[in-house]
């Protein structure tokens, strides 16, 4: 893949806040992505270069990210709209959607199939709870679960979301013990299926989260899904042979990203410093989001380029389409 130069990594990390549209009424800049209010009903939503983990934006984009992350989620929620209704209505540029304007939860549906990540790093420090789910004994790191289990946590606006229980949510007024009942099953019945596509491709999904909003009583699913940010994928080709020597799996998803900073000290903690990221790691995880990419669509991946004026042109031309 052709290198990005320093100038043009700034350029495509400062470029996403300047849209104006009309009948715009909010704007929200979030981790990742930009999100643009129209009217009463409707979002755009425009997924950046940029790149976050321990909920700290790191400071250099990752090329063609936004439109990898884009691709995936609306494909994927294609793929699921017969299980639950979802906010997307039209995706008319390759980093930028539209769609229904929801009332958030403010709570994420993470679901984990396997012991790996947060809840590995639970478990092997000697607990056996996490959001009041109660985890088996014998296990080791990435084997899977009985069965999936969900371990929600706090949507924040700003600094660390929180683990949460199902019992505090429903105290806590997050979610009401009916509302619930449905995200729950939505949750697993979505996670069912993202297994089912990552199956057929070779690959497991091991844990993903799911956000979920209202609109008027229907219960609407938000936001990515199944994507490099939100979910974890491991290849299934010589998975139990690695599990029974004790090796790491292969995986696609940004957990390596994530090991590289632990590695370089820094988890987000105050008083850390994010390692330097060079052009070559910059390429490199550029290059894992169009290998997962290319391994869960089936497809190769096409760079499709965008100024921001073609952008905003797009984006208009899809609003006059919604109405």
């Amino acid at each position: 893949m052709k290198r990005v130069s320093s100038s043009a990594f700034s350029r495509l990390f400062l470029r996403m806040a300047n849209f104006e549209f009309p009948h715009q009424t909010n704007f929200y800049s979030g981790k990742v992505r930009d999100v643009y209010s129209i009217g009463n009903n409707l979002l755009v939503m425009i997924a950046s270069n940029r790149i976050s983990a321990f909920d700290v934006i790191l400071p250099r984009p990752i090329p063609y990210k936004g439109q990898v992350l884009n691709e995936i989620a609306a494909w994927m929620l294609n793929a699921t709209k017969d299980i639950c209704p979802n906010w997307l209505l039209s995706t008319p540029a390759p980093a930028a959607s539209i769609g229904k304007r929801c009332e958030p939860f403010k709570i994420e549906m993470v679901v984990r199939g396997n012991l790996t990540g947060h809840a590995w790093r639970t478990y092997s420090s000697g607990l056996r709870k996490l959001c009041g789910v109660t985890l088996p004994e014998g296990l080791k790191e990435n084997n899977f679960f009985p069965s999936p289990i969900i371990t929600p946590s706090t949507k924040a606006s700003e600094g660390h979301d929180e683990d949460i229980s199902k019992e505090a949510i429903i105290a806590q007024g997050l979610a009401s013990a009916d509302e619930w009942a449905t995200l729950e099953k939505y949750s697993l019945a979505l996670f069912e299926r993202g297994k089912q596509i990552a199956a057929k491709r070779g690959l497991i999904l091991v844990d993903t989260k799911y956000e979920f909003g209202k609109i008027g009583n229907q219960i609407v699913l938000m936001d990515e899904i199944h994507t490099p940010d939100s979910s974890r994928y491991f290849y299934a080709d010589g998975f139990e042979e690695r599990q029974i020597k004790g090796e790491r799996q292969k995986q696609l998803s940004k957990e390596f990203v994530r090991e590289w900073l632990i590695a370089n000290n820094f988890m987000g903690k105050e008083g850390q410093t994010v390692p330097t990221m060079s052009d070559e790691w910059i390429e490199t995880i550029s290059n894992r989001y169009i290998e997962l990419y290319e391994n869960i669509i089936g497809e190769k991946f096409v760079p499709k380029p965008m100024s921001d004026d073609e952008m905003y042109a797009k984006i208009i031309e899809g609003l006059k389409a919604v109405g």
